[in-house]
């Protein structure tokens, strides 16, 4: 194994047979100790919380390729807190992108001139740049066409994409009570064809959950949707 990428949350490694190895950590990002999935920085370290976000990340890409839905997701080691992966290419630097079902986070910041706290939002799609030193702005159809990141067709098939993935999430989470405020995925293209496919992870270090109002941490997230 050859380490290729240290990042916030996991490090990356490249595997002999083509496939990458991400290893879970322990860290989530947020400010000041308070856990925020629109960080750009670690905010804090939770005990158990790589091994808690990669359960939920095997359980929900487990579910998607039931579901058909392309994913990076190849196999996990839960006591190893790492899962083997497919490799995939990034559309520019990387993009996040983001599903929103209420207005909370950086959408209640940037638009409260207008918007409520926990206003319902119809799975609003927005797309943002992974880009720490500017803030991860976010980024139209248009200007991510123009700049050659993205193209408009792969725009419909992205946008498309993260509704359907966040539904899936969605519905599963409301099965234990659980309402989904908004969620954060990364995509990226595999093999040949340049299909568009879901990488990264999805666990509670990237989405907002409440039960009964009440925002849930990630450790105790988990334990709610997996019985654990």
């Amino acid at each position: 194994m050859k380490l290729i990428y240290t990042g916030k949350t996991k490090n990356v490694y490249a595997l002999e047979d083509g496939n990458y190895l991400l290893k879970f950590k322990d860290d989530v990002t947020g400010e000041d100790g308070k856990f925020d999935p629109g960080a750009n920085t670690v905010g804090l370290t939770l005990e158990g919380a790589g091994k808690a976000g990669l359960r939920l990340t095997k359980f929900f890409f487990e579910a998607l390729k039931e579901k058909g839905i392309p994913t990076h997701y190849v196999d996990a080691d839960i006591e190893e807190a790492t899962m083997k992966v497919k490799a995939a290419t990034v559309f520019g630097e990387g993009l996040e992108v983001i599903c929103r079902y209420r207005a909370v986070g950086s959408f209640l910041r940037r638009y409260g001139k207008y918007a409520e706290e926990g206003q319902p939002l119809e799975a609003f799609v927005e797309v943002t740049l992974k880009d720490d030193a500017r803030q991860d702005p976010p980024i139209s159809e248009d200007a991510l066409d123009m700049l050659g990141i993205l193209s408009k067709e792969e725009y419909t098939i992205l946008k498309e994409l993260t509704k359907k993935i966040g539904n899936v999430v969605k519905e599963e989470l409301g099965k234990k009570g659980i309402e989904l405020y908004d969620i954060k995925f990364e995509f990226g293209r595999a093999g040949e064809t340049r299909e568009i496919i879901l990488i990264d992870e999805i666990s509670g270090g990237n989405m907002r959950a409440y039960k009964d109002g009440k925002y849930i941490e990630p450790l105790e997230l988990e334990k709610l949707v997996l019985g654990e």
